[in-house]
């Protein structure tokens, strides 16, 4: 087996001056006919920017992905979705975005910069992260009001705070978060790191998590669902790498790897 090096994709400034001749190329057009014809003469490096929720699932897709396209090499930026969409707004250089929320595609869309219409391959759902044991035995959202408890959230405009600020409304729950962070990962981390007592987090960021965190349902989170769409990007690169990985992460291998970490299927 090759070696390979899963790095982070240094995005922030740097402008897309290749693939513009691809540009009028839908490269989610050509997913949609299956993984074997979209990765046929596929070569070189694919990236890909998704949700920060996505960081467990998406490596383990990427290694099934290399194994059946030995020519294609998968590189990884995970981060917030609403950074992400930025960056791509600001020309970053990517093949494939997956976001956390149809709205943080939206800005991606409208901005022209999609190649093809976003396909919704996952959905995802909140819980209560506690530390293991839940040692403050907190059980509904209405408990993360309480005196003394401390609470981490992720900002509004991030997919997963959003997803939150609705829950809270839904249960009628007012909570003030001691921090609010850039991503889901960051909110999990103040958990377990001991910084607070309970974040609201996606399921599967808990799940991976279990070695330090228990995961609480509570029943608000079926308001407050998020579809993840996926979409090749407008001046990505590699556009046949794209519809390659775009057609893959629809298959019934990959989507069995995402809902073994406890997404849902769409």
């Amino acid at each position: 087996m090759r070696a390979r090096r899963w790095a982070a994709v240094a995005v922030a400034g740097l402008l897309a001056t290749a693939g513009c001749a691809a540009a009028d190329e839908d490269p989610a057009a050509a997913g949609a006919s299956g993984p074997a014809a979209a990765g046929s003469g596929a070569t070189g490096p694919v990236t890909v920017l998704a949700a920060a929720s996505l960081t467990e699932s998406f490596t383990a897709i990427g290694t099934k992905f290399e194994q059946l396209h030995p020519a294609l090499e998968v590189t990884f930026s995970f981060g917030g979705s609403s950074g992400l969409a930025q960056q791509i707004g600001s020309g970053a250089p990517a093949d494939v975005f997956a976001a956390a929320s149809p709205a943080t595609m939206k800005t991606v869309t409208d901005a022209g910069a999609a190649g093809g219409t976003p396909v919704t391959f996952v959905r995802n759902q909140l819980v209560i992260a506690v530390p293991k044991g839940n040692p403050k035995r907190l059980t509904s959202l209405s408990a993360l009001a309480g005196p003394g408890v401390k609470v981490a959230l992720c900002a509004p405009q991030v997919p997963c705070g959003a997803a939150a600020q609705n829950a809270l409304a839904g249960a009628g729950a007012q909570v003030t978060p001691v921090t609010l962070e850039q991503d889901v990962k960051a909110a999990l981390a103040k958990v377990k790191l001991g910084e607070v007592d309970a974040a609201l987090v996606y399921r599967t960021d808990a799940r991976a998590a279990a070695a330090d965190v228990d995961g609480v349902e509570f029943p608000e989170s079926a308001g407050a669902i998020n579809d993840y769409p996926i979409v090749a990007l407008r001046d990505a690169p590699n556009p046949a790498g794209a519809a390659a990985f775009l057609s893959f992460v629809q298959t019934p291998e990959a989507q069995q790897i995402l809902t073994d970490a406890g997404f849902q299927r769409p």
